[in-house]
């Protein structure tokens, strides 16, 4: 079974942040970030295991606001709809987001990294390679909407029906409650060709306890962080799109655009797969992304 190192922590201007690294991978430098509100511990180990197997040092972090990294102050408005569409963030950039990461590539000691972002992970990844090009060496993002649509613009892009759902539901304080937000999400991202394994889901999430899923506070913080640089026309390293054909929150027609947006670009569909990465394609996705890393 693979493991993980005791957390470690980058700085940036203040800000720590959580990183840890897949025991026993070496190789190419692989930087995952995942998305809105959900810490690093939402990236399946079997999946990064196969990363591992495929020759990447597999190393992954929390975004600022999420998981074991620093939260912010808290600021207006609490709701991540409003913050989406308001174009007003006044906690953070985006720009310092990328900059997280940058600060985790420093702190490990490497000069450049393969960056594989999922969800708002994924439109995360296309910023870090437009604001820091020459520290990117290829890109993979997944289930996310293009990084230069923002506000009403995502519009065109999203499912509204799931994110209402988890909006209504309710769940106790405490511990009880943050494993019950989080496995409500665990159950919504799934397909119906590739359910959520409810065994599974509880015991991870149930030792990696996180309130994330359910602090909206802090996901307006991160989905409200404006970005005002590149356009994806201008960004150059090789890029891998994919998306699921069954995601209940992004349409692939994200994805389609995209990869049309960025020169070069490649696009994969994933039949059955919902805002996940189930077990059954995990591999099919770490040979994809091995394939784009060797581009370069």
């Amino acid at each position: 079974m693979a493991t993980w190192t005791p957390v470690e922590y980058a700085q940036n201007d203040g800000v720590r942040i959580a990183y840890d690294r897949l025991t026993g991978s070496s190789g190419d430098p692989l930087l995952l970030v995942m998305g809105l509100g959900t810490s690093r511990f939402w990236w399946p180990v079997g999946l990064c295991q196969e990363f591992a197997d495929r020759g990447f040092e597999v190393v992954r972090y929390d975004q600022r606001d999420a998981g074991d990294s620093t939260r912010m102050p808290d600021t207006s408005p609490n709701n991540p709809f409003v913050a989406l569409f308001a174009k007003k963030g006044d906690a953070y950039t985006a720009e310092d987001m990328t900059d997280d990461a940058v600060a985790v590539m420093d702190a490990i000691g490497w000069p450049r990294a393969h960056v594989f972002g999922h969800s708002m992970g994924g439109t995360l990844a296309q910023r870090i390679a437009l604001q820091h090009r020459d520290r990117v060496l290829s890109i993979v993002s997944s289930a996310a909407v293009p990084s230069d649509a923002q506000g009403l613009a995502v519009m065109r892009y999203l499912r509204f029906g799931l994110l209402a759902k988890l909006a209504r539901m309710k769940f106790p304080q405490g511990r009880e409650g943050d494993v019950e937000a989080s496995l409500a999400v665990a159950r919504g991202v799934a397909s119906k060709t590739y359910p959520c394994d409810e065994s599974a889901a509880r015991q991870w999430i149930e030792q990696q306890v996180d309130s994330g899923p359910r602090d909206t506070k802090a996901q307006s913080r991160q989905i409200g962080a404006q970005w005002s640089g590149p356009t994806l026309a201008a960004l150059t390293a090789p890029t891998l799109v994919i998306a699921g054909d069954e995601d209940p929150i992004v349409k692939d027609r994200a994805g389609r655009d995209t990869a049309q947006r960025i020169p070069g670009a490649t696009f994969m569909l994933l039949p059955g797969a919902g805002h996940d990465i189930p077990r059954p394609v995990w591999a099919t996705v770490a040979d994809a992304v091995r394939a784009n890393a060797d581009r370069v």
